[in-house]
Formats: C-alpha cells, sequence, structure tokens
C-alpha cells in the first residue's frame, strides 16, 4: 500500500492540471516579479559597460530581452509544473477562477509597487550577518575579531 501511494505522489500532472498550472505561473509571484528582474539586471550591465555607444546600448538591451524571454518561459514553464504537482485539479481551478477576478488583477497590477515598498521599509537584510551574531551572543563563538 506505502509502495502505491509512493508512486501515486511521483506520477507526473495531468495534462489539465499542467495546463491550470499554467495559467497560474502567467499571473503568479514570479511572472510578476521577472521582469523587474530583468529591468534592473540590463541596467546594471549597460551601467556596467560605459565603453558602449548609444547604439550598441539598446543592442545589449535588445539581447538581454531575447535572453530573459528565454529564460522567463523556462521559468514559468517549471512553476507551471510545480503548481501542477503541488496542487489539486479542484484548488487549481478556484485559484484560476479568483485569478480572473477584479480584486485579483488589481492585486497583480500593485505587487510591483508592494513589493518595492516592502523591500525600502525593510531596508538592507544582511542575513548571515544576523545569524552570525546571534550565533556569537549565544555561545561565543564567529563573533567578529576584536
Amino acid at each position: 500500500m506505502l509502495m502505491i501511494a509512493v508512486m501515486m505522489m511521483a506520477a507526473e500532472p495531468s495534462a489539465e492540471a499542467i495546463a491550470l498550472g499554467r495559467e497560474m505561473a502567467n499571473v503568479g509571484t514570479l511572472a510578476t516579479i521577472l521582469p523587474m528582474i530583468e529591468k534592473t539586471e540590463t541596467e546594471v550591465l549597460v551601467a556596467e559597460h560605459p565603453e558602449l555607444s548609444p547604439a550598441e546600448q539598446v543592442s545589449l538591451r535588445d539581447v538581454a530581452h531575447a535572453t530573459f524571454l528565454v529564460g522567463q518561459e523556462r521559468a514559468l514553464a517549471a512553476d507551471a509544473h510545480a503548481y501542477a504537482s503541488h496542487l489539486s485539479i479542484e484548488d487549481l481551478r478556484a485559484l484560476v477562477t479568483f485569478s480572473k477576478t477584479d480584486a485579483a488583477k488589481r492585486l497583480r497590477a500593485a505587487m510591483p509597487t508592494i513589493a518595492a515598498a516592502t523591500m525600502h521599509e525593510l531596508g538592507a537584510i544582511d542575513f548571515k550577518g544576523e545569524v552570525r551574531s546571534a550565533y556569537c551572543k549565544e555561545t561565543g563563538k564567529l563573533c567578529p575579531p576584536k
């Protein structure tokens, strides 16, 4: 019986689950943040190369966008598969239905602003530094040199 359960868990999602997962991936968090990452990373790359002429900068941005589209497709396909693998058909149907509501559309439109505001309010995050500091206080180890 346990073996059957393990085999069922490893089964590939159905075509319907993949299609519903893709609908969710297309409107999900990843789809929302990837364009922001593309813009930021592209502008950093262009700024790192002041030797490029304005025309070359346009060309670099074009190449960056084409590269982004290939990566975005891979990422959204993986996201769709993850949705399909971890949620039931019923949940996926309900989520897709919700994703088409006005409230969900407004949420997606606001997410970049919400994410930026959250990051601004949080400020710089140094997780490893905070862990080292807490560990130092707790154990006396990993403390900065004096």
